[in-house]
């Protein structure tokens, strides 16, 4: 018999991105293990997670020296749960290393104007 893949990582996430323009395309939620909720790609947002470095979901430190790239006005909110701890970021597009962060949670921030691969 085949084996069954590990869960995902437990997860229960709502995210409020922002375009912007003051225009949000709305909210959705992330659900892990199993992947779910109103995201439009649930699996891939799940894929996201289980893969996802704690750190990406913490500020970036004030002393972090990032490069001064502008990225779009973008911004995303993530509150809810993830692996037991509670979560509560904010992601930008301000400088290289809102960026990195932004790319890595792409699938689960998945915003309209910005090539994450996921629409919204």
């Amino acid at each position: 018999p085949a084996e069954a893949p590990p869960p995902g990582p437990e997860a229960e996430l709502t995210v409020r991105p922002e375009g912007g323009d003051g225009a949000s395309p709305g909210e959705w939620t992330v659900a892990g293990a199993p992947a779910g909720g109103s995201h439009r790609d649930p699996a891939a947002a799940g894929d996201t997670l289980a893969e996802l470095a704690r750190e990406v979901l913490e500020p970036v430190p004030p002393d972090a020296m990032c490069t001064m790239i502008y990225g779009g006005p973008q911004t995303a909110e993530v509150t809810g749960r993830w692996n037991g701890e509670q979560v509560d970021a904010r992601f930008s597009r301000e400088n290289g290393c809102e960026i990195d962060r932004w790319d890595a949670a792409a699938a689960v921030l998945g915003h309209e104007g910005v090539a994450t691969g996921v629409p919204s």
